[in-house]
């Protein structure tokens, strides 16, 4: 649009973004409402301390954006966060103060999060998130993006690994790893599993030689490490 003196007042006629913080630090949630307070297109609706708190307000204020510290006194940001779309499904989540975990990114993410802001993040990134987030845009930081995408394909690829170890021992041979890690014996096993002593002993040889071990306590070792009991 132009720059005229109707444009302007158009501007001007425009609703703000009505945004609640959610700090439980009185002090940074102060000086973080200084901030929208000196913008013109931003009005602080009000401020919680708590998920519960924040879940009210924003469905009482009807907020466009809630600022959400990524860890509260009663629950986890991200646990926030799905208090407060639950009472107001059009609010943008705009996390804050957040770490640079994968981790946390990804729950961010799964939670909803339009926007991660980490807590070196100056003021004009706050203002540029929250803006972004108001017009149904996303803001996560590029790097920590890469990240988070990295991680998730190392647990995929962990996860994939672990389902071919799995495959390699029958049903029965997982029972009898699991009973050996209880310090039963093998007469005790046969009881448990209602089968004969010597396919308990030979149960255990296959598990022996697949966890290219050489005892039955290396055996359980070895498939406690490896995630198998």
């Amino acid at each position: 649009m132009p720059y005229t003196p109707e444009s302007v007042a158009h501007a001007s006629r425009a609703p703000s973004v009505r945004v609640i913080i959610v700090q439980d630090h009185p002090l940074l949630a102060s000086a973080i409402a200084r901030i929208f307070d000196s913008q013109p297109d931003l009005t602080v609706c009000g401020t919680a301390r708590s998920g519960r708190e924040a879940a009210s307000l924003a469905a009482r204020e009807k907020a466009d954006v809630a600022l959400l510290d990524f860890r509260l006194p009663d629950v986890s940001g991200p646990a926030a966060a799905g208090m407060i779309l639950s009472a107001l499904p059009s609010v943008a989540i705009v996390f804050h103060s957040a770490g640079e975990s994968e981790s946390d990114l990804l729950e961010a993410i799964e939670a909803g999060a339009a926007a991660y802001l980490t807590s070196s993040a100056a003021a004009d990134q706050i203002l540029q998130a929250v803006r972004l987030a108001a017009r149904g845009e996303i803001l996560i930081p590029a790097e920590l993006f890469a990240g988070a995408v990295a991680h998730q394909r190392r647990e995929h690829a962990e996860a994939s690994a672990h389902q071919r170890l799995l495959a390699r021992f029958t049903d029965r041979e997982l029972e009898t790893l699991r009973l050996l890690a209880d310090a039963l014996d093998t007469d005790a096993i046969s009881r448990r599993l209602g089968i004969a002593p010597h396919t308990v002993e030979w149960h255990t040889k296959h598990l022996i030689e697949k966890l290219d071990v050489h005892s039955r306590l290396q055996a359980v070792i070895e498939g406690a490490r490896s995630g198998l009991i």
